[in-house]
């Protein structure tokens, strides 16, 4: 079967295309790539109980596994966005998505009421979940990811 074939109609339907990125961009996709380094290393050492406040008790694993494995891919996404700039947009995908992925931890942590990184009142942790749509755009912006709607 012809690859062009099969391609095409896949760029076609995705329509995600890259534009250069600025220097502004590139700095922040660079500080996004640390920031989830140095997160996943809390995961891994200094920070793994208050990670593991995220968890909701819906989940069907070890709690202290998901905050491993959480841990072990926000090093691997920040690695990505750091050094990988010729992936940089699907690794800004991947990004935006792990973002939402987790979104549950934030909610459950506000439903259940549970202190973690200082979000100690029912109002520090309510404000916590507006900054999550503020990461996935920052993923996206900083990689120079964009939709094309028709």
């Amino acid at each position: 079967m012809n690859s062009k074939v099969v391609e095409q109609p896949i760029t076609e339907a995705m329509k995600i295309i890259t534009a250069g990125t600025s220097r502004l961009q590139n700095t922040g996709r660079k500080l996004l790539g640390l920031m989830l380094m140095f997160a996943g290393i809390g995961h891994l050492t200094f920070a793994r109980e208050e990670f593991r406040a995220q968890v909701p008790e819906w989940v069907p694993m070890n709690t202290d596994l998901v905050v491993v494995l959480s841990g072990i891919v926000e090093i691997a996404i920040g690695l990505g966005l750091a050094c990988m700039v010729k992936y940089k947009v699907g690794i800004g995908w991947f990004t935006a998505l792990f973002f939402l992925l987790v979104f549950p931890g934030n909610i459950a942590q506000y439903l259940d009421r549970r202190n973690a990184f200082g979000l100690n009142t029912d109002a520090a942790r309510f404000t916590r979940l507006f900054f999550q749509p503020v990461l996935i755009a920052w993923a996206l912006w900083s990689t120079g990811t964009k939709l094309l709607l028709r």
